[in-house]
């Protein structure tokens, strides 16, 4: 991995960045909720992908519930990185993506320390995801999650005391 990796809040500053690497790096279907609109980066799906983040500008207690990061590295934006509460208290659900180029350096896992660190300070203990979401799956195992599935989701439990390790 080249640089440190920081999380800044997505905001109408990094929104385009975000948006070009999504663009050039990834798949809409891998960043975003489906839309209705033409395949591929049409600008209908930019404008969704635009506003799907907007919408989180607020954080964990606005509407959404979600809180949504840049993940920089080497001083560029790279991907994204968020956590959104779930009903259950203590849990939160845990998405991540990165432009291919960043895919295979440390990136996810050391993007996935600081949130962790995040959610702490917010009182989340528990993180879930897809069963499909193999990247978060793979980053959760190396810092020392304990998953299990249920009711269609995998949960990850896991110790503040083993993030510094992955």
């Amino acid at each position: 991995m080249t640089g440190a990796v920081r999380l800044e809040p997505v905001d109408e500053r990094n929104l385009e960045p975000l948006l070009s690497v999504a663009v050039a790096e990834a798949e809409p279907a891998d960043v975003m909720p489906p839309v209705e609109a033409p395949a591929g980066w049409s600008n209908a799906r930019r404008e969704a992908f635009r506003e799907f983040h907007r919408a989180s500008f607020g954080g964990l207690d606005a509407s959404t519930r979600s809180a949504m990061y840049a993940i920089v590295a080497g001083g560029e934006v790279v991907g994204m990185i968020r956590m959104s509460r779930r009903d259950e208290p203590g849990v939160a659900e845990v998405g991540m993506w990165l432009g291919r180029s960043a895919r295979g350096q440390g990136i996810g896992a050391a993007a996935l320390r600081e949130l962790l660190h995040l959610a702490a300070a917010a009182g989340m203990r528990v993180a879930d995801t897809a069963p499909e979401n193999r990247g978060a799956l793979s980053v959760l195992e190396k810092c020392g999650a304990k998953l299990r599935d249920a009711d269609d989701r995998v949960y990850a439990e896991i110790s503040l005391d083993d993030v510094a390790a992955c």
